[in-house]
């Protein structure tokens, strides 16, 4: 099984068991406390960075001696399959704000799609290839530095996860501007699970795409 914990903004902490039976920590763009929350603390085997903002970046956070990623390519580490892809911080090809990696994890017979600060109100098919067929899809949903409702919606159409699990949206404390949650749950129309820690295994996964909202560590 995989165990997500979610941090706010667009950190994540995946606890999961590698191919060669080891556990893995991995840890998705910590964020500096100037973004009004608090950074995620301990130890991580991995890290990933999908851009260079200080609300994704801050590796200070992170104990331990982590193999960090910070852009795209094909990794396999510690038994853990990852990719990234090249991306758009911004729908004008990255003028305004530059690039940003979209990551591919594939452990535990599931493959996780985590889009970054991802801009672009659509996926190129060459993106939509080498992403390929994902199970779970974090998916920013916030607007104004990232896509919005009716563009995450559409991501995730051309997507087609079995799991939605929005992120990067105005949250209690948050002292960025953003939208709230509210306006994607209603495009989506799927009744969403709210929980605060998602542990999931392959064979949990269904026919029909769920939407898990989760409340922040």
């Amino acid at each position: 099984y995989m165990k997500i914990t979610w941090h706010g903004q667009s950190c994540f902490k995946l606890l999961v068991k590698s191919n060669t039976g080891e556990k893995i920590t991995i840890l998705i763009d910590p964020f500096d406390k100037e973004i009004g929350l608090t950074p995620p603390r301990g130890n991580a085997d991995i890290v990933l960075i999908t851009h260079n903002h200080r609300d994704h970046n801050n590796l200070k956070t992170v104990s331990g001696e982590p193999f960090v990623i910070n852009g795209p390519g094909e990794y396999d580490v510690k038994g853990v399959s990852i990719k990234g892809v090249y991306s758009y911080h911004d729908d004008s090809k990255g003028s305004e704000r530059g690039i940003n990696t979209i990551y591919i994890i594939g452990v535990e017979d599931m493959k996780v799609c985590h889009l970054g600060d991802l801009g672009q109100k659509e996926l190129a098919d060459m993106q939509l290839d080498k992403i390929g067929e994902i199970d779970i899809l974090m998916v920013p949903v916030g607007g104004i530095y990232t896509i919005n409702d009716e563009e995450a919606v559409k991501i995730i159409n051309q997507i087609e996860p079995s799991v939605v699990i929005p992120m990067h949206y105005k949250i209690d404390g948050v002292n960025i501007k953003l939208e709230k949650i509210d306006n994607v749950l209603k495009e989506v129309g799927v009744e969403p699970e709210t929980t605060q820690d998602y542990t999931v295994k392959k064979l949990d996964l269904g026919e029909n795409m769920k939407v898990v909202v989760m409340k922040p560590e």
